[in-house]
């Protein structure tokens, strides 16, 4: 039996970071409040586990804890004694048994406090602590003085002395929480604490280095060592991305890299949604040009020698924000996170092109499978991204298990020892390397950051002659995996002009046409995205020289394009606004364009530097592993989407044939302190029992939205038909409609808006209890724009007065009751009728409705889920025509009490007096009914 003794560096890896964070984030999951909790205060004044309490206190982590650590210790003797073995030296003898004895006695003492908790014997649990890392000294002394000079040297040098530079802060906390008793001070500690088990481990992560080309033969009783090296292992670094475990750490870092990136745009919108225009806090998303840093010589290679430096820093603030409850701060932190993010991915585009163009086209597939695996895992949470600082316990976050992993691949990232780089290699243009790289990167943002994009491109209502999210987003992660099998095995054909021809043909496509078509375009335009991320990462890094200046050039076109992507739909409330009113097809076409330029600078620098197809195609190894993954994501995929297979609806009071409807102004799925609110929309439509809602600000099909689907959730929970309304393409700001009936038919208008934000409107006409009756839902322009509102209300009036079914209306007018505009609405020509007349405290939020018997209806206050109420009425069919009934019986505003409403027909007691979570009847303090 033979095997590479790299394998012992990675078990000892792998067996203890597992057994330090299984226990932390099964404690977290099963006992965070009492894990917390120390002899002073508890949570929330603490709100992070000290080691000792996560790994000690508690069954089953202890346990857990206990047996993974001790699966550790056969791979930590054997990787001292091959570490003595490998690094002994004749002339330093002394630190050769240094190393040996120290780290074995090193070792019991870990055994010591591992085994004795502190809950056990405080004392005693102490002193093995303290004994741990006074041994450390001698241990990282010893190693770091036997390691030859070089790359490695110097990383565990750094490392070494980061471990002790951290016990500072660590004592100092320490004093804090036990002499000064400062609230919180101990969870800071821990964080310091934990830094220390990152760091410890990370020193030995080294030895995978050193054992590189060792391998361990055991046969007939013997353990023979071979090396097929003359000498231990230097300062070269393999090509990383050519292994599973280099695969493996490029594409988590990738996956955080769009995580924080995604999250950034969205933290920012959350400001010029309140402010009603620019706020100033748009200014963060400049933190994405932190590449321009890299034309420092000392930050670049020290960025490309040790990455896991800021990728550490980029996932403790990016995927950290989430501790910070003020959207301030966690939108700052997370843009810091984001600066750092994109520095990491600089410094490892220039680290790759120094190993070798294979080595750059691995690492874009890598990150081409870390993007789709985040698109999965959108999609298997409702197209919230778990790990976003929107997200935390209480709504489905699993920022935690985000940040862990995050921390662990970054600690793991390869680095490049560095050396002078050289001049920019002739061909290629520094302008066209940084458009194609900034488009790049911003199509990928805009259109494939989730699998619902493109199909909502493509939406236009009912009956359906296209793909449907909740049946279809595999297909569009299926097109992310085809463009990168083809970036690998056909690089000759991505990097051709034909293929740059076909990405037009399809943007094209997408743009022009509607339904199944467009989503085909579509479909081809994925495709080509994510096949151009080898061919766009050469470009980028064929001007070695000047990588800095590209990076950085290219982030601020990213930025510029991502501006022009906000401005087409903002107009109304944006500088210069009406220069890309409704113009999606300029970014599109223009980002494409850019794209196209990056594969030209490509096709330049290969009649000088590009080696020959033959040298292109993917190592066998690196074809395996890309396979492996692209099938075990698309499986993930998969079964998200056979547990998305919808149930048929059933209304709330189907026994007393009646139904509510309801209108709600959402903000986008965006809470007032910046969190997702799907859940707690939930909550309270279910509470209300709301059949049919009309939701308003709903359209999150955009990169300052996150590229988001909010109704794909509210649909799942609680069994609606979902009409999105019109697309991102449309330019507005979203009207969507969820059922409990059958949707037979629908259409998307975008009404009059010459001057403002267009008016969109959703006309569908509803089987209810066997029975057509159609429902509007609509969004009428600002208060500024007179003429605008006045010609929405013409248009609106004429498709209702069209229309001899049944009807309600759950809208948005922006008018007083019974004055201008409201009595266009409700008129003769509409006939449609106000559902309480009487109420004169309305200005936005109306429900209007014609040929139904209206029973009550109701004003529920929204809690801090957004700036307005939900409005619910409750109807029933008529009994017969409504020729035979009055305009009185139908339409008056003839009051009762509630004891004299059949029990069937009443609204929910939970909104009575303080209500439920904060939200309660108001304005009359209870619903309204009719005689």
């Amino acid at each position: 039996v033979s095997f590479n003794a790299v394998w012992i560096s990675y078990a000892h890896t792998v067996f203890a970071y597992s057994a330090f964070f299984s226990a932390l984030i099964v404690g977290c999951l099963l006992h965070y409040e009492k894990i917390v909790e120390n002899s002073l205060y508890g949570y929330p004044d603490e709100w992070f586990p000290s080691v000792s309490a996560a790994i000690g206190d508690r069954y089953p982590e202890r346990s857990l804890f206990q047996l993974l650590i001790a699966l550790t210790a056969g791979p930590r003797f054997l990787m001292i004694l091959l570490l003595f073995l490998r690094l002994h030296n004749p002339q330093k003898t002394t630190s050769s048994y240094v190393l040996l004895v120290s780290g074995l006695v090193r070792t019991f003492t870990c055994g010591g406090w591992v085994y004795i908790t502190s809950s056990d014997d405080h004392d005693f649990h102490d002193i093995f602590m303290i004994a741990y890392i006074v041994l450390t000294i001698p241990w990282t002394v010893a190693v770091c003085r036997l390691t030859p000079s070089g790359g490695i040297k110097r990383a565990r040098v750094a490392t070494c002395l980061a471990f002790f530079f951290t016990l500072v802060p660590l004592v100092y906390f320490f004093i804090q929480h036990k002499v000064h008793v400062v609230a919180g001070a101990y969870s800071i500690y821990a964080y310091f604490e934990w830094a220390l088990i990152l760091l410890d481990i990370g020193f030995d992560i080294f030895t995978m280095y050193d054992f590189d080309g060792l391998t361990v033969e055991i046969s007939e009783g013997k353990v023979e060592l071979k090396s097929s090296t003359a000498k231990p292992v230097k300062a070269a670094t393999p090509a990383a991305s050519a292994s599973w475990f280099g695969f493996t750490v490029n594409t988590i870092n990738s996956f955080m890299f769009f995580s924080m990136l995604t999250s950034l745009f969205l933290c920012v919108w959350h400001f010029p949604l309140w402010h009603m225009g620019v706020s100033g806090y748009e200014l963060s998303i400049v933190a994405i040009c932190s590449p321009i840093f890299l034309t420092v010589p000392f930050v670049r290679k020290l960025v490309v020698a040790y990455p896991q430096v800021s990728r550490v820093g980029s996932v403790l603030a990016g995927i950290g924000s989430y501790k910070f409850e003020e959207p301030e701060n966690r939108l700052l932190v997370a843009a810091l996170g984001n600066a750092l993010a994109f520095i990491s991915l600089g410094g490892e585009l220039i680290a790759a092109r120094l190993v070798s163009e294979q080595e750059v086209r691995n690492y874009g597939t890598s990150f081409i499978t870390g993007l789709l695996g985040t698109v999965v895992v959108k999609y298997g949470w409702f197209t919230n991204n778990p790990i976003w600082p929107i997200m935390n316990e209480t709504n489905g976050g699993h920022n935690l298990t985000g940040l862990v992993v995050g921390i662990i691949a970054a600690l793991l990232t390869c680095g490049k020892a560095p050396k002078a780089l050289s001049a920019s290699p002739r061909g290629g243009s520094i302008l066209l390397a940084a458009l194609g790289l900034g488009g790049y990167l911003f199509s990928l943002h805009a259109m494939l950051t989730d699998a619902s994009t493109l199909i909502y491109w493509s939406w236009e209502g009912y009956p359906a002659n296209g793909p449907i999210p909740v049946k279809h987003s595999i297909l569009t992660m299926l097109a992310v995996a085809t463009g990168c099998l083809l970036s690998a095995f056909a690089p000759r054909l991505t990097s051709s002009l034909s293929f740059s021809v076909f990405g037009l043909g399809s943007a094209y496509v997408l743009y022009t046409y509607i339904e199944l078509v467009s989503y085909i375009g579509g479909w081809c335009y994925a495709v080509y995205l994510a096949a151009m991320a080898p061919v766009i990462f050469i470009s980028t890094t064929s001007t070695w020289g000047n990588a800095g200046v590209v990076l950085g050039f290219a982030s601020f076109i990213q930025v510029v394009i991502s501006l022009g992507h906000v401005w087409v739909v903002a107009y109304a409330f944006v500088p210069a606004g009406e220069l890309l009113r409704e113009r999606s097809d300029l970014v599109l076409g223009f980002s494409t364009v850019c794209v196209v330029l990056g594969t030209l600078n490509y096709k330049l620098v290969a009649e000088k530097n590009i080696p020959s197809e033959k040298s292109t195609k993917p190592q066998s190894s690196i074809a395996k592993i890309m396979v492996t993954y692209l099938v075990l994501v698309l499986a993930l995929g998969g079964y998200f989407t056979y547990e998305r297979i919808p149930t048929t609806p059933v209304p709330f009071n189907a026994e007393s044939r009646s139904f509510t409807a309801g209108i709600w102004t959402i903000h986008f799925g965006i809470d007032n302190d910046m969190w997702a609110s799907e859940d707690r929309m939930r909550d309270l439509l279910m509470d209300a029992q709301v059949d049919i809602v009309g939701l308003l600000e709903s359209d999150t099909q955009r990169i300052i939205m996150g590229n988001r689907d909010l109704t794909m959730k509210l649909a799942h929970d609680m069994g609606y038909y979902v009409d999105f309304g019109p697309g991102p393409h449309k330019h507005t700001w979203g009207a969507a409609l969820l059922s409990k009936f059958p949707i037979i038919a629908s259409h998307h208008h975008l009404l009059p808006s010459p001057v403002g934000e267009l008016a969109p409107a959703v006309h569908a006409t509803l089987d209810i209890y066997g029975e057509e009756v159609d429902v509007v839902v609509f969004h009428s322009g600002q208060e500024e724009d007179e003429e605008d509102r006045r010609l929405q209300s013409l248009a609106l009036q004429r498709i209702m007065g069209d229309s001899h079914r049944p009807m309600i209306l759950l809208s948005y007018l922006v008018t007083e009751p019974l004055q201008g505009n409201y009595n266009t609405y409700v008129s003769e020509q509409s006939r449609m009728r106000d559902i309480d007349s009487t109420d004169d405290d309305r200005w936005c939020e109306y429900i209007l409705f014609r040929d139904l018997n209206k029973v009550g209806w109701a004003r529920i206050s929204r809690s801090t889920i957004t700036d307005t109420e939900l409005q619910i009425a409750k109807f029933k069919l008529l009994e017969k025509p409504s020729e035979e009934y009055s305009e009185d019986e139908l339409y008056g505003n003839n009051f009762i009490k509630e004891n004299q409403v059949d029990e069937l027909l009443r609204f929910p007691l939970c909104f009575y007096g303080d209500g439920v979570r904060d939200h309660r009847y108001h304005v009359f303090d209870e619903p309204r009914y009719f005689e």
